[in-house]
């Protein structure tokens, strides 16, 4: 009978939005409400397919930008569809909008010119090793996982999507949760089952744990079809960051989460103010703004992390497009920055666009571990020199 029943749940759940019930959890119900230090709420959001930095944060200043971009050379700022001003002879793509705001309120930093210890062009791999925090051939778990046992204590990490990417795969505790492209369960059915399974240690527990997450992060996916149920499966990468916020706001909610953002890869007709990649940039902005609203006050403990596995070339290749390159760009978002993370701030050096990495990358002048460990640091009230030595090995 018991097997019968595991076999059940197993097969039927996945069209009742509840497949991946053993992988999440209520963690309203893991850990009393407030536990954990005050400000230290971690998002991190990983671009998959390796953004533009040199589009995303132009350096319109530099001699060199316009020659080597060609066609795909942003508008100087106050130009119709120019960038919008930052400093230091940068500015920010115009779909950025709402990031630029952040900047001018102090919620925002960007560094240029930033690495992981890879230096090939495999998007598996620069992915692999921007997880990892590590290109040691033995480390098989991901640095966020690591930070988390690190800081002890009952912390909650959850993943925004089908599986836990391996960022956060480890000894530490970490779960998942994604939007249902498929129809939901009413009501009176989840009922059925929950008591049907209520005496099932394993599967009772889980299937209340998944419908205690999915009914917290469900609610910002949609507006509901007036019978409890929300339309989720929507796209784009708002929706995903309003999940993550609900999550993280719900008493005794994870202390971490990772979003990931596909589709960065932009070989051919990148284009400018519009196009592909403009296109993207604006879902991004889009995203963080809806993290920020559905925040709320919990915004100001909350540090924001943006990274991609590597840049791309600095020169426009043969179809309006850039190919794998190195040097990337990061964002450091938060309603908390300050002191050794300061916001309004360009962080690390910029090499400038005279030399070339490979005669066709911006030189990695910045170690993204660094980024990587302050951000965990100031979040968390860590020793960036501990981080350095026991989670970046």
């Amino acid at each position: 009978m018991t097997g019968n029943r595991r076999s059940f749940l197993t097969n039927g759940l996945a069209s009742l939005t509840l497949a991946s019930a053993a992988g999440q959890a209520a963690f309203a119900q893991s850990r009393p409400a407030g536990s954990g230090r005050a400000g230290g709420k971690y998002v991190l959001v990983i671009l998959r397919g390796a953004m533009d930095g040199l589009a995303a944060i132009v350096p319109h200043a530099d001699p060199a930008y316009r020659s080597l971009r060609g066609e795909i050379a942003m508008p100087e700022p106050g130009a119709p569809g120019g960038t919008l001003p930052l400093s230091d002879g940068f500015g920010l793509h115009p779909a950025l909008a709402g990031l630029h705001g952040m900047w001018a309120g102090g919620e925002m930093s960007f560094m240029h010119a930033a690495a992981s210890g890879y230096r090939d062009r495999s998007h598996f791999d620069g992915q692999d090793v921007l997880e990892q925090g590590s290109t040691s051939a033995g480390v098989r778990d991901g640095w966020l996982n690591r930070a988390l046992q690190l800081a002890g204590g009952p912390r909650q990490a959850v993943a925004i999507g089908r599986t836990v990417p391996l960022v956060l795969r480890g000894t530490a505790s970490a779960s998942s949760w994604a939007p249902s492209l498929a129809p939901e369960a009413d009501a009176d059915t989840l009922t059925r089952l929950m008591d049907l399974y209520a005496s099932d240690p394993l599967l009772g527990q889980a299937l209340s744990r998944a419908v205690a997450t999915d009914a917290i992060a469900g609610d910002m996916m949609g507006a509901g079809d007036g019978n409890g149920r929300g339309r989720r499966g929507d796209g784009g990468y708002a929706p995903l960051a309003q999940a993550a916020a609900q999550l993280m706001r719900a008493g005794g909610g994870p202390d971490v989460c990772v979003l990931s953002f596909d589709g960065w890869d932009t070989h051919f007709r990148q284009g400018t103010s519009e196009g592909l990649l403009a296109n993207r940039l604006r879902q991004l902005d889009a995203a963080m703004i809806a993290l920020k609203t559905g925040l709320g006050p919990l915004w100001r403990q909350t540090t924001v992390l943006i990274n991609t596995e590597f840049g791309r070339t600095a020169r426009v290749n043969g179809t309006g497009g850039t190919d794998h390159g190195t040097g990337a760009a990061a964002f450091v978002l938060g309603g908390n920055l300050g002191g050794a993370l300061p916001g309004g701030r360009m962080l690390g050096d910029w090499p400038g666009l005279s030399r070339l990495h490979d005669e066709r990358d911006l030189i990695p002048a910045n170690d993204l571990a660094d980024l990587q460990a302050r951000t965990l640091a100031h979040a968390w009230g860590l020793d960036t020199g501990a981080l350095r030595r026991t989670v970046f090995v």
